[in-house]
């Protein structure tokens, strides 16, 4: 048995990562291997089990943590398992991928460092695929109904593995030639391995789930073939409508969104070829965007060898304690270091790359890392071929973030990657949209009542397609919540035994 003073007496760590100089060679995963090391237990052990649970209340999941966090503890990790997977049907993707706002909740957290929560969850997803204790559930039965589900990514899929364990006839048509959504092109392979993606895929197909790829649904294959071809179907299609910058010079050539760029760095990655279009090597790259986006456009360019880099980030450095507006529980901007963050600072120390121009930017020894915070970018400046050479950049007023006058400055860039968030879904107003009679709300997203149906009869929406932009932990809660509607929705009697961990109007907890 843990001693129920461990969180006096353990300190918080971190899962160590590899050496910069080692995993920049590579698009491995950082994090060093062996995720089931007694540091997992002693940091599970940390975990008060409190009255409260503020960590089982900040994720929309509801995930059981002090639960697992005990039995992890107590090195069951067979029953730890059990516990995670009843309220998560992804949670390596959630363990790798979500900025755990179960953390900024953990009690202990108000007065100490948190417990090491995604950590301890990534660890017990791995140890129950290494013990070969990840079974597909195949439903006892059928129930006659079918439902499309238009999108792979993880709102999709959770939604589609729910359905299909109820007994439903489920096909999840995705446009891309290979399922997975931004879980497969836009998150790089270094931040979570394809094979996780991979044999959940597996799993869900021995389970029943059918995948049709190359489906363009809202283009080449009519939204409403779907509805008169299912009893339901579900819009998952993500928030895939990249922000513009709507600057002088944007349309030279060597400017691009970060997507674009990740994309394809994923499809070598894929094996569909040897070198991507659009690459980092060589280049004077700048990120525009501050979010986990332009970090993974980040690590991307240093794998690639970019020549130097710079992400500029139009807010303000965070501090490194909560601001007084955002206390605990709430998920607070803070100054936080991603491993690719953590690259860029000792490649740049090292001078390995560069942190972009001194004329133009505080000097290489003032840099933190390579990020210009309070950053406006003005233009683009390009040569007499049409390619982008410089970019004109101006501190940024607080509040407005307006450039602010006498600060404006040049440095050099032959690639722009655009890394400003996503809108919402790609034409919100026509194509899949008018098919399905959906509409679209003044965010852009798709509009859906407390049930998750929106549009046409039979027509549901879950994810960041209805939310907006917004972290896997919710499209995966999403997911899960959708399918409980759309059971209820085609079961004689209108209800469903399937969890609905949120509805639509739920938000971040405190925000």
């Amino acid at each position: 048995m843990p001693d129920i003073w461990d969180f006096l007496r353990t300190p918080r760590q971190e899962w160590p990562l590899r050496p910069v100089p080692e995993r920049v060679r590579d698009w491995r995963e950082v994090h060093a291997p062996g995720r089931s090391l007694p540091i997992v237990q002693d940091q599970a052990s940390r975990c008060m089990d409190c009255g409260i649970p503020f960590c089982h209340h900040a994720c929309p999941l509801g995930n059981l943590i002090p639960e697992w966090n005990g039995l992890v503890a107590r090195a069951d990790w067979r029953e730890a398992a059990e516990r995670l997977h009843a309220t998560n049907n992804f949670p390596e993707f959630t363990g790798f991928l979500c900025p755990a706002p179960c953390e900024s909740g953990c009690v202990l957290g108000i007065d100490d460092a948190p417990v090491t929560i995604k950590a301890v969850e990534a660890a017990i997803a791995s140890r129950a695929w290494e013990e070969d204790w990840v079974r597909p559930q195949v439903p006892e039965r059928l129930s006659g109904k079918s439902v499309g589900v238009i999108g792979s990514g993880p709102a999709g899929l959770a939604c589609a593995q729910q359905l299909t364990r109820a007994g439903h006839t489920v096909v999840v048509y995705e446009r891309d030639d290979r399922v997975g959504g931004l879980l497969r092109y836009g998150i790089p392979e270094f931040k979570m391995d394809k094979d996780y993606l991979n044999r959940r895929l597996d799993q869900l197909a021995a389970e029943g789930t059918v995948f049709r790829t190359g489906m363009d649904v809202g283009g080449e294959l009519d939204a409403g073939t779907l509805l008169r071809r299912h009893d339901a179907v579900v819009v998952a299609v993500g928030a895939t409508a990249a922000r513009e910058l709507p600057v002088s010079g944007r349309e030279l050539a060597g400017v691009h969104q970060a997507m674009e760029y990740l994309t394809q760095a994923n499809r070598v990655q894929e094996g569909d070829y040897d070198r991507p279009a659009i690459s980092a090597e060589g280049h004077h790259v700048v990120i525009i965007g501050g979010g986990d986006t332009g970090a993974d456009c980040l690590g991307t360019a240093l794998r690639q060898g970019a020549a130097s880099v710079v992400q500029l980030d139009i807010k303000p450095q965070p501090g490194v304690q909560r601001a007084d507006d955002e206390p605990w529980p709430v998920h607070a901007r803070v100054h936080r270091m991603s491993p690719a963050h953590q690259e860029g600072q000792e490649l740049v120390r090292d001078g390995a790359v560069l942190a972009g121009d001194s004329s133009g930017l505080p000097p290489q020894d003032a840099l933190r890392d390579v990020r210009v915070f309070s950053a406006a970018t003005v233009r683009f400046q390009g040569d007499a071929a049409g390619r982008v050479r410089s970019l004109s950049l101006a501190d940024a007023e607080t509040g407005t973030r307006r450039p602010l006058p006498g600060t404006e400055r040049t440095i050099p860039v032959d690639l722009v990657l655009l890394a400003l968030g996503f809108s919402g879904p790609e034409n919100p107003e026509h194509g899949l949209a008018e098919q399905l009679g959906l509409r679209a709300t003044a965010t852009g997203a798709f509009a859906r009542d407390a049930r998750y149906a929106g549009g046409r009869p039979g027509v549901f929406v879950a994810g960041d397609a209805g939310r907006g932009q917004s972290l896997v932990v919710w499209a995966v809660a999403e997911g899960r919540a959708a399918a409980a509607c759309v059971d209820a929705y085609l079961s004689p009697t209108g209800v469903s035994a399937l969890p609905v961990p949120v509805v639509p109007r739920d938000r971040p907890m405190g925000l």
